[in-house]
């Protein structure tokens, strides 16, 4: 068996907030949605993420708290790492700067720079913005005079430093960006980069005296390192550049530092310029993605919408976070969080799509083949089909997340859902189980169903890890689930024959929403009454009418989420139908014609302004259409969106 290949990836260190928002999440679950998907392709991964811990506003904060710096952080990572586990976030390792293992590597780093001669000691007045430990000239602010990354006023500094001669390498790096045009993605933050380098690189002034929450200067303890000298150093520590020489060369040059769009200078310029100091190679890729607003506005605390990730999965899950911000959102643009999309989302996508597929699916083989999965024999077109659509689903995969790409493979993957529901429609299995000969034909669609179901569980697991285990276990597949690797649904046929499913659980339950109140419910007159169980024996005579009387029946395509017989009636259905903004009851005469199951995840098309009818005390709130033809019925299904207008 040859070695796995190595796959080094990073996320910035986060800035000990003291609030935690969605956008902390953002990067993270990005940078392990990559690192499980290369795990799951047999690299060798090694993921990194942690905490930036020193610099004079951290000093400042803990002192009008009346806690020391490192008290004030201590509070404020337990928070984070809290988080990590919640999201299922499956970093090999979580750097914190103030850990004595960093100390070492980063003095180590500055003195071997300072031998070289590329550190030297000098005085400082200048520009500085503390809130984002960043140093600027005058001609680098913005049109207020302020920094131009936060735009918070910057303060007159003036004291003794050490300055690194990063004007030495500017030259070197540029040609380094513009020789390799992968270095700096996407191409936006690229082209930023070299017209920033472009203007002029100054020497970097890397120390400080004015406050001592830092890394002491080695050679003179009255200074402390420079915030971003400290933290940038981070990713060469826990991969052994001091202590396992084996293991650095390993995954040194990082594959990925992934990292938001406003600290791309630092990683693709300081960064590399540190690095040639040091005689080391550059990382292959910074990636700067956008950031994530709410509502369409950036976050604040003055605005009050800082968005909890902690409150938000305590409601929702954290697999429906995730989904959510990786499907929603194009790696590199900005995004925006919704929680009426994302309940949206979690709604049409998981709880009717995927949790449908699931339910339905273990479901029809409890009921038809005493929860058995028989081995297949023969094939249809429409089995051969949803074979090659999975079978291209994971090439697409495979290439989409290869690129980096997440929300585009989420969406091929969804295809796959849709295509595994439609097949059920196709199929009819309900049909076919009432057919004696056509048990072989039953046993190879629920085969091709639950062989469906374990793609889907493979492909989902970079994006939704407890959502994909799930599935895998309700599935009861023998092989321990963290042992999943891509190759496995390389293949078609990897449920043996016989094998016991387990009994189907509900994923994500929906999400109810409020809604206005509904118009008071006329009572229902016996002549209706009589006239409604007319209408259910009988096609009544077409009449004539005119457009102003059609033009007010509303017709709308609505999804069938549950269906049941209404009990001591032969004939009614009661169907929960998904009208995209709202849920409805609805009692339909075609119990005769459809079980249950086969409604499910239909389409159907639905009058939604009737007037509201109890029948059999159910308050029915519309009628699903259906064409009929002798003893022959079926309902209207269309191949169109939840609330489409049918007119």
């Amino acid at each position: 068996m040859s070695e796995k290949k190595p796959f080094y990836i990073t996320t910035p260190i986060y800035y000990p907030s003291a609030k935690l928002h969605i956008g902390h999440a953002y990067c993270t679950t990005i940078a392990d949605a990559i690192a499980r998907f290369k795990r799951l392709a047999g690299y060798d991964v090694f993921f990194l993420t942690g905490s930036d811990e020193h610099g004079q506003k951290i000093q400042r904060t803990a002192e009008e708290q009346g806690v020391s710096p490192l008290e004030y952080v201590d509070g404020i990572v337990a928070e984070f790492q809290k988080l990590w586990v919640r999201l299922g976030i499956s970093n090999d390792d979580f750097i914190r700067t103030s850990e004595a293992r960093h100390h070492r590597v980063v003095q180590e780093i500055f003195r071997r720079i300072y031998e070289k001669g590329d550190i030297y000691k000098g005085s400082y007045t200048g520009l500085y913005c503390t809130p984002c430990e960043s140093y600027w000239t005058e001609h680098q602010l913005d049109e207020n005079g302020c920094c131009p990354d936060c735009h918070r006023p910057v303060e007159q500094v003036s004291e003794e430093a050490y300055f690194f001669k990063m004007s030495k390498y500017a030259d070197r790096v540029l040609q380094y960006i513009e020789e390799n045009p992968e270095f700096i993605q996407p191409v936006s933050r690229r082209n930023e980069m070299i017209n920033f380098i472009k203007q002029g690189l100054e020497d970097l002034c890397i120390s400080r005296t004015s406050f001592d929450w830092g890394i002491p200067v080695p050679m003179d303890e009255k200074h402390v390192i420079y915030v971003w000298f400290d933290a940038l150093t981070n990713y060469l520590t826990p991969i052994g550049f001091l202590d396992d020489a084996e293991k650095f060369g390993k995954y040194w040059p990082a594959d990925l530092h992934l990292v938001g769009k406003e600290i791309v200078r630092f990683h693709s310029i300081i960064w590399p310029c540190i690095l040639m100091a040091l005689d080391l190679p550059l990382p292959k890729m910074v990636y700067g993605h956008g950031w994530l607003v709410v509502d369409g506005d950036k976050m604040s605390k003055s605005k009050g919408n800082v968005v909890d990730p902690l409150l938000l999965i305590d409601e929702f899950s954290a697999d429906a976070i995730r989904y959510f911000l990786l499907r929603e959102i194009n790696l590199g643009q900005d995004g925006n969080f919704s929680r009426d999309a994302l309940i949206t989302r979690i709604n049409a996508d998981l709880a009717n799509d995927l949790g449908n597929l699931l339910h339905r699916t273990l479901n029809m083989i409890g009921k038809f083949q005493d929860g058995i999965v028989l081995a297949p024999e023969g094939e249809s077109e429409i089995d051969a089909s949803l074979k090659a659509d999975a079978m291209a689903t994971v090439r697409a995969f495979r290439e989409g997340m290869e690129q980096m790409k997440l929300s585009e493979s989420i969406k091929k993957v969804w295809a796959f859902v849709s295509r595994a529901n439609k097949y059920i429609d196709e199929t009819a299995p309900w049909a076919l189980a009432k057919d004696p000969e056509k048990k072989q034909v039953l046993a190879n669609t629920m085969y091709h169903l639950a062989e469906s179901l374990r793609f889907i569980s493979v492909l989902i697991s970079p994006y939704m890890p407890f959502t994909a285990k799930r599935i895998w276990e309700q599935l009861a597949l023998p092989q321990p689930f963290d042992e999943v690797q891509l190759s496995d649904i390389e293949t078609w046929g990897g449920i043996a024959g016989g094998h016991r499913v387990g009994a189907p659980e509900q994923l994500f339950p929906r999400i109810e929403v409020e809604k206005e109140a509904q118009p008071a419910k006329p009572q229902q007159t016996q002549k209706q009454g009589k006239q409604q169980k007319k209408a259910e024996k009988r096609e009544e005579p077409a009449a004539e009418i005119s457009m102003e009387d059609f033009s007010k029946i509303h017709l709308r395509v609505v999804k069938v989420l549950a269906a049941e017989k209404v009990p001591e009636t032969d004939k009614l259905l009661k169907l929960t139908v998904d009208l995209g903004n709202e849920k409805r009851e609805i009692v339909s005469g075609i119990a005769k014609h459809y079980e249950p199951e086969e409604l499910i995840g239909k389409n159907v098309v639905m009058v939604i302004n009737l007037k509201p009818a109890k029948i059999r005390g159910i308050v029915s709130h519309g009628m699903v259409l259906a064409a009929s033809a002798g003893d022959e019925l079926k309902v209207l299904s269309v191949d169109m969106p939840i609330g489409a207008t049918v007119r």
